[in-house]
């Protein structure tokens, strides 16, 4: 029976890793057949071309240069859960946009956050708008500008439109939105699927 110990042991070792296994196989097999965002608004890119799109990272970077010249781009990526909320993106989406007049070296950042309002509408909000001289070295004690929510709402509701007239608007908020989140659908699929190969291999 001494013989015998070490199959018995590797049997038991493979219990666990059977159990995985399948737990995997069923989570791939759910994702291939569900698509959860399939009904929702693509939105589109407007005059913006995609710069930056690696399908390993998790980010999206856009750019486009207006008549006058200004250059616009944005930067994308998912934040964190929403949570307490029913909604068909389960995630919001981080966004920064810059624009550079020409001429210019200075340019100005805004950090804004992107969500789903339902029925195929989202919006977006600023959280900072920042002022950022590029002939200086940025540092975090660097003052950019006041806190955006102190601003003067008359103020706040300009900016807003100013970005809103560089293209920053519902239809590319839409495409953040589902872009973003199918592009981690499949970074999740495929992190799946290296699982089951790493744990299906037998030594």
């Amino acid at each position: 029976m001494a013989r015998l110990t070490p199959i018995l042991r590797k049997g038991r070792k493979a219990l666990p890793d059977l159990d995985l296994l399948k737990v995997l196989q069923s989570e791939i097999a759910h994702e291939h057949s569900f698509n959860r965002f399939q009904n929702n608004q693509s939105g589109s890119l407007g005059n913006f071309l995609v710069e930056w799109d690696s399908p390993q990272s998790q980010d999206v970077v856009l750019r486009k240069t207006c008549e006058s010249g200004e250059e616009v781009a944005v930067s994308a990526v998912l934040g964190p859960a929403t949570y307490g909320k029913e909604s068909a993106f389960p995630r919001e989406v981080l966004m920064k946009v810059c624009l550079k007049k020409p001429g210019l070296s200075s340019m100005l950042q805004f950090d804004c956050g992107v969500s789903y309002r339902g029925n195929d509408v989202s919006e977006f909000d600023i959280h900072n708008a920042n002022y950022i001289p590029s002939s200086i070295r940025v540092n975090s004690s660097l003052y950019r500008g006041p806190l955006f929510s102190s601003l003067d709402p008359q103020l706040q509701d300009a900016l807003k439109e100013y970005l809103v007239s560089r293209g920053i608007g519902e239809n590319l908020t839409n495409f953040l939105l589902l872009h973003l989140h199918k592009k981690e659908q499949v970074q999740y699929v495929n992190w799946l699927h290296k699982l089951e190969s790493s744990v299906a291999k037998t030594k």
